[in-house]
């Protein structure tokens, strides 16, 4: 069972462009990031990119994540994981 979904660039039939209004942009950048995450899509651009593409892409979402999303929101909507495990911290 699959448990990452993008539904919303199947469903969407609104205007895709940025500028307008904020509801507008919102779903322009969904749509982006949709169809760039696509397999097809990251198969043909991963390749591509140089270390340092791969380094911001990585370091812009990570940083995202950090500062809009609590631990447990990051745990349950990123990593699909609800049920964070905590380690035990490691003694010195």
């Amino acid at each position: 069972m699959a448990i990452h979904r993008h539904d919303f660039v199947e469903e969407y039939t609104g205007l895709v462009g940025f500028g307008l209004d904020r509801p507008t942009d919102e779903a322009t950048v969904l749509v982006y990031l949709q169809k760039f995450s696509d397999d097809e899509c990251m198969a043909a651009i991963l390749p591509r990119l140089s270390q340092e593409e791969l380094a911001m892409l990585f370091d812009t979402v990570s940083d995202l994540l950090r500062r809009h999303l609590e631990e447990e929101e990051y745990h349950a909507k990123f990593l699909k994981d609800p049920e964070p495990h905590h380690h035990a911290p490691v003694e010195e």
